[in-house]
């Protein structure tokens, strides 16, 4: 299993250093190369405009939307990750994003990076104990398609949410210590491992 961390700018280390810690085999995509060598995705939190751009101008776009709309690749999107994800963001309508996922998304909206914050999340169908999340700048799911299963809520809205293959949170898992999400993921990409090996 090979997890391939969007490298165009954010938080990278801290999710390679996730998978480091678990045991399994990460590494940066900045290159069709990359993407090709990947048999999962993470987006990682950031600037969701300098990524989107960094993505067009490495031509990424495409070979993207390839392994992961047309070939079902599993992605993981946290934060800005899920605005990439996002087919539209309702309060920077302007602002491109990759469209993959059936959501549309607020972004910041719990506010500025002074307002950032932690909240315990209970995750739908999880069980156990909840998830100690970190808000940073974080956008909310305001619209979703019928597609689109929401797994937790914040105080403000849908905060985590899963579509086929494709998972995204507001808030940033590899900040705490608690690996559930990436697990959760990486059990994704055993499921589509396990059909396309």
């Amino acid at each position: 299993m090979r997890i391939g961390v969007l490298s165009m700018q954010g938080g990278i280390e801290e999710h390679l250093r996730v998978f480091s810690r678990i045991g399994v085999d990460a590494h940066r995509v900045k290159t069709q190369e990359h993407i090709a060598l990947s048999d999962g995705f993470i987006f990682p939190g950031g600037e969701s405009t300098a990524m989107i751009k960094l993505i067009e101008t490495n031509g990424l776009e495409e070979p993207l939307r390839k392994r992961i709309v047309e070939e079902k690749v599993p992605v993981y999107g946290s934060c800005a990750g899920m605005v990439l994800l996002s087919r539209r963001i309702t309060n920077y309508p302007q602002q491109k994003t990759l469209g993959f996922m059936d959501i549309e998304v607020c972004r910041n909206a719990f506010g500025r990076q002074l307002d950032s914050f932690e909240e315990d999340l209970v995750l739908e169908g999880w069980g156990g104990n909840p998830i100690r999340a970190i808000f940073i700048r974080a956008p909310i799911i305001e619209r979703r398609g019928p597609q689109v299963q929401i797994l937790a809520k914040s105080t403000k809205g849908a905060v985590m949410a899963v579509q086929d293959q494709m998972l995204v949170t507001s808030f940033h898992p590899e900040l705490t210590g608690d690996y559930r999400v990436h697990h959760f993921f990486l059990g994704m990409v055993e499921d589509w491992l396990s059909t396309h090996r």
